[in-house]
Protein backbone atom coordinates (compact mmCIF):
# COMPACT_ATOMS: atom_id res chain seq x y z
CA UNK A 1 0.00 0.00 0.00
CA UNK A 2 1.29 3.33 -1.22
CA UNK A 3 2.15 5.71 1.08
CA UNK A 4 -0.81 8.83 1.23
CA UNK A 5 0.97 12.12 -0.08
CA UNK A 6 1.44 14.79 2.34
CA UNK A 7 -0.97 17.97 1.81
CA UNK A 8 1.39 20.70 1.86
CA UNK A 9 -1.07 23.59 1.13
CA UNK A 10 -2.15 26.84 2.99
CA UNK A 11 -5.10 26.65 4.59
CA UNK A 12 -6.48 30.39 3.88
CA UNK A 13 -8.49 31.93 6.72
CA UNK A 14 -12.15 33.36 6.71
CA UNK A 15 -9.53 36.81 5.09
CA UNK A 16 -7.74 34.76 2.74
CA UNK A 17 -4.75 36.04 4.22
CA UNK A 18 -1.52 34.29 4.10
CA UNK A 19 0.67 35.34 6.95
CA UNK A 20 4.54 36.04 5.45
CA UNK A 21 6.75 32.69 7.50
CA UNK A 22 9.98 32.68 9.20
CA UNK A 23 11.16 30.20 6.61
CA UNK A 24 10.40 33.01 3.98
CA UNK A 25 12.45 35.32 5.34
CA UNK A 26 15.06 33.32 5.83
CA UNK A 27 14.51 32.23 2.54
CA UNK A 28 15.12 36.18 1.68
CA UNK A 29 18.27 36.85 3.45
CA UNK A 30 20.13 34.49 0.02
CA UNK A 31 18.64 37.79 -1.75
CA UNK A 32 19.89 40.45 0.37
CA UNK A 33 23.49 38.87 -0.42
CA UNK A 34 22.16 39.03 -4.41
CA UNK A 35 21.79 42.46 -4.30
CA UNK A 36 24.52 43.32 -2.62
CA UNK A 37 26.59 41.74 -4.86
CA UNK A 38 24.59 43.38 -8.30
CA UNK A 39 25.23 46.76 -6.41
CA UNK A 40 29.29 46.28 -6.51
CA UNK A 41 29.32 44.28 -10.11
CA UNK A 42 27.65 47.68 -11.21
CA UNK A 43 29.51 49.96 -9.51
CA UNK A 44 33.17 47.88 -10.67
CA UNK A 45 31.43 47.54 -14.35
CA UNK A 46 30.56 51.10 -14.74
CA UNK A 47 29.86 51.22 -18.51
CA UNK A 48 27.10 51.08 -21.22
CA UNK A 49 28.19 47.36 -21.11
CA UNK A 50 28.69 46.73 -17.67
CA UNK A 51 24.78 48.24 -16.91
CA UNK A 52 23.18 46.03 -19.41
CA UNK A 53 25.39 42.68 -17.90
CA UNK A 54 23.83 43.98 -14.57
CA UNK A 55 20.07 44.25 -15.78
CA UNK A 56 20.53 40.65 -16.89
CA UNK A 57 21.88 39.47 -14.00
CA UNK A 58 19.30 41.83 -11.67
CA UNK A 59 15.99 40.60 -14.26
CA UNK A 60 17.16 36.29 -13.23
CA UNK A 61 17.37 37.14 -9.90
CA UNK A 62 14.12 38.76 -9.51
CA UNK A 63 12.78 36.13 -11.65
CA UNK A 64 13.90 33.58 -8.89
CA UNK A 65 12.65 35.58 -6.49
CA UNK A 66 9.15 36.64 -7.43
CA UNK A 67 8.24 32.79 -8.94
CA UNK A 68 9.12 31.09 -5.47
CA UNK A 69 7.18 34.05 -3.56
CA UNK A 70 3.92 32.75 -5.79
CA UNK A 71 4.85 29.28 -4.69
CA UNK A 72 4.64 29.91 -1.26
CA UNK A 73 1.76 31.96 -1.54
CA UNK A 74 0.11 28.21 -1.90
CA UNK A 75 2.45 26.02 -0.11
CA UNK A 76 2.43 25.97 3.47
CA UNK A 77 5.86 26.76 4.75
CA UNK A 78 5.03 25.63 8.62
CA UNK A 79 5.17 22.03 6.30
CA UNK A 80 8.53 20.39 6.89
CA UNK A 81 8.52 18.84 3.38
CA UNK A 82 8.63 22.26 1.92
CA UNK A 83 10.90 23.85 4.46
CA UNK A 84 13.19 21.53 3.00
CA UNK A 85 12.15 22.59 -0.53
CA UNK A 86 12.94 25.87 0.28
CA UNK A 87 16.08 25.42 1.51
CA UNK A 88 17.61 23.12 -0.41
CA UNK A 89 16.32 26.69 -3.02
CA UNK A 90 18.67 28.34 -0.31
CA UNK A 91 21.63 26.41 -0.88
CA UNK A 92 21.53 26.49 -4.80
CA UNK A 93 20.55 30.77 -4.49
CA UNK A 94 23.94 30.63 -2.39
CA UNK A 95 25.71 29.64 -5.29
CA UNK A 96 23.94 31.78 -8.03
CA UNK A 97 24.65 35.08 -6.14
CA UNK A 98 28.17 33.96 -5.71
CA UNK A 99 28.73 33.35 -9.30
CA UNK A 100 27.57 37.05 -9.80
CA UNK A 101 30.66 39.38 -10.05
CA UNK A 102 32.52 36.91 -12.77
CA UNK A 103 28.90 35.71 -14.40
CA UNK A 104 30.67 36.71 -17.56
CA UNK A 105 33.56 35.82 -16.88
CA UNK A 106 34.47 32.75 -15.44
CA UNK A 107 31.52 31.38 -13.20
CA UNK A 108 28.92 31.64 -16.13
CA UNK A 109 27.95 28.19 -16.14
CA UNK A 110 27.61 27.84 -11.71
CA UNK A 111 25.72 31.21 -12.48
CA UNK A 112 23.35 29.54 -15.11
CA UNK A 113 23.57 26.00 -13.67
CA UNK A 114 22.28 27.54 -10.37
CA UNK A 115 19.44 29.46 -11.78
CA UNK A 116 18.23 26.48 -14.23
CA UNK A 117 18.25 24.29 -11.04
CA UNK A 118 15.94 26.51 -9.18
CA UNK A 119 13.77 27.28 -11.77
CA UNK A 120 13.09 23.74 -12.30
CA UNK A 121 13.85 22.20 -9.04
CA UNK A 122 10.63 24.50 -7.40
CA UNK A 123 8.06 23.98 -10.37
CA UNK A 124 8.55 20.26 -10.74
CA UNK A 125 8.24 20.14 -6.85
CA UNK A 126 4.80 22.18 -7.52
CA UNK A 127 3.32 19.97 -10.30
CA UNK A 128 4.37 16.90 -7.60
CA UNK A 129 2.37 18.71 -4.85
CA UNK A 130 -0.37 19.47 -6.71
CA UNK A 131 -1.13 15.91 -8.17
CA UNK A 132 -4.43 14.55 -6.67
CA UNK A 133 -4.75 17.89 -4.68
CA UNK A 134 -5.47 20.48 -7.29
CA UNK A 135 -5.30 19.44 -11.15
CA UNK A 136 -6.14 23.11 -12.55
CA UNK A 137 -2.76 23.73 -10.34
CA UNK A 138 -0.92 20.70 -11.70
CA UNK A 139 -1.64 21.36 -15.18
CA UNK A 140 -0.44 25.40 -14.38
CA UNK A 141 2.87 24.20 -13.43
CA UNK A 142 3.43 21.88 -15.97
CA UNK A 143 2.76 24.53 -18.53
CA UNK A 144 5.59 26.73 -16.76
CA UNK A 145 8.00 24.05 -16.66
CA UNK A 146 7.56 23.74 -20.18
CA UNK A 147 8.66 27.32 -20.99
CA UNK A 148 11.65 26.66 -18.27
CA UNK A 149 12.85 23.87 -20.72
CA UNK A 150 12.34 26.46 -23.63
CA UNK A 151 14.88 28.37 -22.16
CA UNK A 152 17.06 26.03 -20.46
CA UNK A 153 19.52 25.36 -23.79
CA UNK A 154 20.05 29.36 -23.95
CA UNK A 155 21.23 29.67 -20.37
CA UNK A 156 23.43 26.40 -21.45
CA UNK A 157 24.54 27.61 -24.31
CA UNK A 158 25.41 31.34 -23.20
CA UNK A 159 27.19 29.78 -20.19
CA UNK A 160 29.82 28.15 -22.78
CA UNK A 161 29.68 30.41 -24.90
CA UNK A 162 32.36 33.52 -24.60
CA UNK A 163 30.96 37.18 -22.95
CA UNK A 164 29.41 38.63 -25.80
CA UNK A 165 27.25 35.33 -27.11
CA UNK A 166 26.82 34.71 -23.40
CA UNK A 167 24.66 38.13 -23.32
CA UNK A 168 22.79 37.80 -26.41
CA UNK A 169 21.91 33.82 -25.51
CA UNK A 170 20.89 35.21 -21.52
CA UNK A 171 18.83 37.83 -23.01
CA UNK A 172 16.84 35.75 -25.55
CA UNK A 173 16.38 33.04 -22.08
CA UNK A 174 14.61 36.08 -20.13
CA UNK A 175 12.78 37.01 -23.15
CA UNK A 176 11.34 33.73 -23.33
CA UNK A 177 10.54 33.44 -19.85
CA UNK A 178 9.54 37.07 -19.14
CA UNK A 179 6.87 35.77 -22.26
CA UNK A 180 5.34 32.99 -20.40
CA UNK A 181 3.38 34.90 -18.08
CA UNK A 182 1.86 37.68 -20.46
CA UNK A 183 0.72 35.19 -22.69
CA UNK A 184 -0.30 32.61 -19.79
CA UNK A 185 2.13 29.75 -20.64
CA UNK A 186 0.42 28.56 -24.33
CA UNK A 187 1.57 24.90 -23.88
CA UNK A 188 0.94 22.04 -26.30
CA UNK A 189 -1.17 19.50 -25.20
CA UNK A 190 -2.13 21.50 -22.19
CA UNK A 191 -3.18 24.85 -23.82
CA UNK A 192 -3.16 28.30 -21.91
CA UNK A 193 -3.22 29.18 -17.56
CA UNK A 194 -6.60 30.71 -17.20
CA UNK A 195 -6.96 33.73 -14.71
CA UNK A 196 -8.74 31.41 -12.09
CA UNK A 197 -5.33 29.50 -12.04
CA UNK A 198 -3.55 32.06 -9.66
CA UNK A 199 -6.01 31.92 -7.36
CA UNK A 200 -3.33 33.16 -4.64
CA UNK A 201 -3.63 35.37 -1.41
CA UNK A 202 -3.17 39.07 -2.56
CA UNK A 203 -2.29 40.22 0.91
CA UNK A 204 0.41 38.05 0.88
CA UNK A 205 1.86 38.80 -2.63
CA UNK A 206 1.91 42.42 -1.60
CA UNK A 207 3.59 41.87 1.45
CA UNK A 208 6.20 39.81 0.08
CA UNK A 209 7.52 41.96 -2.55
CA UNK A 210 7.43 45.20 -0.13
CA UNK A 211 9.91 43.30 2.15
CA UNK A 212 11.43 42.91 -1.22
CA UNK A 213 11.46 46.42 -1.29
CA UNK A 214 12.58 46.79 2.13
CA UNK A 215 15.87 44.04 1.51
CA UNK A 216 16.73 46.51 -1.76
CA UNK A 217 16.62 50.14 0.52
CA UNK A 218 18.26 48.35 3.65
CA UNK A 219 21.22 47.34 0.60
CA UNK A 220 21.12 51.14 -0.11
CA UNK A 221 21.61 52.35 3.18
CA UNK A 222 23.94 49.70 4.28
CA UNK A 223 26.18 50.64 1.23
CA UNK A 224 26.20 54.27 2.27
CA UNK A 225 27.10 53.58 5.73
CA UNK A 226 30.16 51.31 5.23
CA UNK A 227 31.75 53.96 2.80
CA UNK A 228 30.81 56.66 4.99
CA UNK A 229 32.88 54.82 7.66
CA UNK A 230 35.75 54.35 5.85
CA UNK A 231 36.19 58.10 4.21
CA UNK A 232 37.97 61.36 5.98
CA UNK A 233 34.80 63.14 7.50
CA UNK A 234 34.95 67.27 5.44
CA UNK A 235 31.92 68.80 4.72
CA UNK A 236 31.39 67.30 1.43
CA UNK A 237 31.35 64.25 2.81
CA UNK A 238 28.98 65.18 5.27
CA UNK A 239 26.53 66.81 2.87
CA UNK A 240 27.01 63.39 0.55
CA UNK A 241 26.39 61.04 3.61
CA UNK A 242 23.04 63.19 4.78
CA UNK A 243 21.90 63.77 1.03
CA UNK A 244 22.32 59.82 0.39
CA UNK A 245 20.46 58.59 3.38
CA UNK A 246 17.65 61.40 2.96
CA UNK A 247 17.31 60.05 -0.47
CA UNK A 248 17.06 56.41 0.70
CA UNK A 249 14.28 57.21 3.28
CA UNK A 250 12.40 59.62 0.51
CA UNK A 251 11.79 56.58 -1.83
CA UNK A 252 10.31 54.15 1.47
CA UNK A 253 8.11 56.92 1.76
CA UNK A 254 7.05 57.64 -1.82
CA UNK A 255 6.43 53.33 -1.91
CA UNK A 256 5.21 52.51 1.06
CA UNK A 257 2.66 55.45 2.25
CA UNK A 258 0.93 55.34 -0.84
CA UNK A 259 1.80 52.81 -3.48
CA UNK A 260 2.31 49.64 -0.78
CA UNK A 261 -0.69 50.90 1.32
CA UNK A 262 -3.22 51.37 -1.77
CA UNK A 263 -1.90 48.11 -3.66
CA UNK A 264 -2.22 45.74 -0.70
CA UNK A 265 -5.86 46.88 -0.30
CA UNK A 266 -7.03 46.62 -4.03
CA UNK A 267 -5.28 43.54 -4.50
CA UNK A 268 -6.82 41.45 -1.68
CA UNK A 269 -10.22 42.55 -2.32
CA UNK A 270 -9.30 42.35 -6.15
CA UNK A 271 -11.79 39.87 -7.91
CA UNK A 272 -8.61 39.26 -10.64
CA UNK A 273 -6.14 39.02 -8.26
CA UNK A 274 -3.95 36.60 -10.41
CA UNK A 275 -3.63 38.96 -12.89
CA UNK A 276 -3.32 42.03 -11.03
CA UNK A 277 -0.23 40.24 -9.38
CA UNK A 278 1.17 39.15 -12.53
CA UNK A 279 0.88 43.09 -14.06
CA UNK A 280 1.96 45.42 -10.83
CA UNK A 281 3.81 42.88 -8.80
CA UNK A 282 5.80 40.40 -10.78
CA UNK A 283 6.51 43.08 -14.11
CA UNK A 284 5.91 46.50 -12.70
CA UNK A 285 8.17 46.18 -9.52
CA UNK A 286 10.98 45.91 -11.53
CA UNK A 287 12.36 49.27 -12.85
CA UNK A 288 11.09 50.21 -8.95
CA UNK A 289 13.97 47.46 -7.99
CA UNK A 290 16.58 48.48 -10.18
CA UNK A 291 15.76 52.19 -9.49
CA UNK A 292 17.20 51.60 -5.89
CA UNK A 293 19.87 49.31 -6.96
CA UNK A 294 21.07 52.15 -9.34
CA UNK A 295 20.48 55.18 -6.82
CA UNK A 296 22.98 53.05 -4.30
CA UNK A 297 25.60 53.08 -6.61
CA UNK A 298 24.97 56.77 -7.42
CA UNK A 299 25.54 57.28 -3.75
CA UNK A 300 28.75 54.99 -2.85
CA UNK A 301 30.07 57.02 -5.74
CA UNK A 302 28.95 60.42 -4.99
CA UNK A 303 30.63 60.04 -1.35
CA UNK A 304 33.65 58.07 -2.48
CA UNK A 305 34.35 61.80 -4.74
CA UNK A 306 31.67 64.16 -3.79
CA UNK A 307 34.04 67.34 -5.60
CA UNK A 308 35.46 67.50 -9.05
CA UNK A 309 33.65 66.81 -12.31
CA UNK A 310 31.05 64.54 -12.84
CA UNK A 311 31.87 62.10 -15.47
CA UNK A 312 28.90 60.46 -17.71
CA UNK A 313 28.43 57.38 -16.25
CA UNK A 314 27.87 59.11 -12.70
CA UNK A 315 25.26 61.53 -14.21
CA UNK A 316 23.53 58.70 -15.74
CA UNK A 317 23.30 56.32 -12.43
CA UNK A 318 22.47 59.31 -10.36
CA UNK A 319 19.67 60.23 -12.27
CA UNK A 320 18.79 57.38 -14.06
CA UNK A 321 18.42 55.30 -10.75
CA UNK A 322 15.81 57.80 -9.49
CA UNK A 323 14.04 57.91 -12.72
CA UNK A 324 13.57 53.74 -13.09
CA UNK A 325 12.34 54.21 -9.42
CA UNK A 326 9.80 57.41 -10.06
CA UNK A 327 9.00 55.18 -13.29
CA UNK A 328 8.01 52.11 -11.96
CA UNK A 329 6.31 53.78 -9.16
CA UNK A 330 4.03 55.62 -10.86
CA UNK A 331 2.90 53.02 -13.10
CA UNK A 332 1.95 50.60 -10.09
CA UNK A 333 0.22 53.12 -8.56
CA UNK A 334 -1.62 54.00 -11.89
CA UNK A 335 -2.63 50.04 -12.31
CA UNK A 336 -3.50 49.97 -8.75
CA UNK A 337 -5.28 53.35 -8.23
CA UNK A 338 -8.10 53.37 -10.69
CA UNK A 339 -6.70 57.00 -11.62
CA UNK A 340 -7.28 58.16 -15.48
CA UNK A 341 -3.69 59.00 -15.60
CA UNK A 342 -0.16 58.07 -13.87
CA UNK A 343 0.15 60.21 -10.58
CA UNK A 344 1.27 64.10 -11.84
CA UNK A 345 3.67 64.47 -9.08
CA UNK A 346 5.97 61.64 -10.70
CA UNK A 347 5.57 63.51 -14.44
CA UNK A 348 7.15 66.34 -12.72
CA UNK A 349 9.60 64.48 -10.80
CA UNK A 350 10.87 62.79 -14.37
CA UNK A 351 10.85 66.21 -15.88
CA UNK A 352 13.18 67.60 -13.57
CA UNK A 353 15.43 64.82 -12.72
CA UNK A 354 15.60 65.26 -16.80
CA UNK A 355 16.70 68.52 -16.46
CA UNK A 356 19.41 68.15 -13.39
CA UNK A 357 20.84 65.57 -15.91
CA UNK A 358 20.97 68.22 -18.33
CA UNK A 359 22.55 70.78 -16.45
CA UNK A 360 24.47 68.60 -14.46
CA UNK A 361 26.36 67.43 -18.20
CA UNK A 362 26.34 71.04 -19.80
CA UNK A 363 27.26 73.04 -16.39
CA UNK A 364 30.04 70.60 -15.63
CA UNK A 365 28.43 70.31 -12.05
CA UNK A 366 30.30 68.29 -8.53
CA UNK A 367 29.30 64.98 -7.95
CA UNK A 368 27.81 66.51 -4.75
CA UNK A 369 25.49 68.96 -6.70
CA UNK A 370 24.22 66.35 -8.33
CA UNK A 371 23.59 63.95 -5.87
CA UNK A 372 22.02 66.55 -3.82
CA UNK A 373 19.90 67.89 -6.71
CA UNK A 374 18.83 64.42 -7.56
CA UNK A 375 17.42 63.94 -3.91
CA UNK A 376 15.53 67.16 -3.76
CA UNK A 377 13.84 66.15 -6.68
CA UNK A 378 12.62 63.10 -5.33
CA UNK A 379 11.85 64.92 -1.63
CA UNK A 380 9.87 67.66 -3.77
CA UNK A 381 8.14 64.52 -5.34
CA UNK A 382 7.05 62.78 -2.19
CA UNK A 383 5.55 66.21 -0.79
CA UNK A 384 4.26 67.22 -4.10
CA UNK A 385 2.10 63.21 -3.78
CA UNK A 386 1.54 63.95 0.23
CA UNK A 387 -0.09 67.01 0.23
CA UNK A 388 -2.35 65.91 -3.12
CA UNK A 389 -3.59 62.98 -1.92
CA UNK A 390 -4.43 64.78 1.74
CA UNK A 391 -5.65 67.64 1.09
CA UNK A 392 -3.07 70.22 1.47
CA UNK A 393 -2.94 72.31 -1.73
CA UNK A 394 -6.52 73.53 -0.87
CA UNK A 395 -5.73 74.92 2.57
CA UNK A 396 -2.52 76.25 1.89
CA UNK A 397 -2.30 77.07 -1.99
CA UNK A 398 -6.36 77.08 -3.03
CA UNK A 399 -5.68 78.84 -6.26
CA UNK A 400 -4.01 74.96 -6.83
CA UNK A 401 -7.42 73.36 -7.10
CA UNK A 402 -8.10 74.13 -10.46
CA UNK A 403 -5.34 72.62 -11.42
CA UNK A 404 -5.64 69.42 -9.40
CA UNK A 405 -9.11 69.12 -11.08
CA UNK A 406 -8.00 69.10 -14.82
CA UNK A 407 -5.38 66.27 -13.32
CA UNK A 408 -8.57 64.16 -12.04
CA UNK A 409 -6.87 64.63 -9.11
CA UNK A 410 -4.02 62.35 -9.29
CA UNK A 411 -0.82 62.96 -7.09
Amino acid sequence: MSKPRPHLFRTRDAHDHSPVTYIELFFDLVFVFAITQLSHRLLAHLTPLGALETLVLLLAVWWVWIYTSWVTNWLDPERAHVRLMLIILMTSGLALSAAIPEAFEANGLLFALSYVFMQLFRTLYMVWASAGVNDGRRRNFIRIAFWFLLSLPLWIAGALSEPTMRLLFWVAALAVEYAGPYTLFPTPGYGRSKPSDWDISGAHMAERCALFMIIALGEAVLLTGATFADLQRTTPTWIAFIASFIGSATMWWIYFDIGAKRGSQLIAESENVGLLARTAYTYLHIPIVAGVVVTAVADEKMLAHPVGHSDLSFILVAIGGPMLFLFGNQMFKWVTSGARIPPFSHFLGLFALAVVGVGGWLGHWQPLTVGVSATAVLLFTAIWEWFSLHGGWQRWAPWMGPLFNRFGRTS
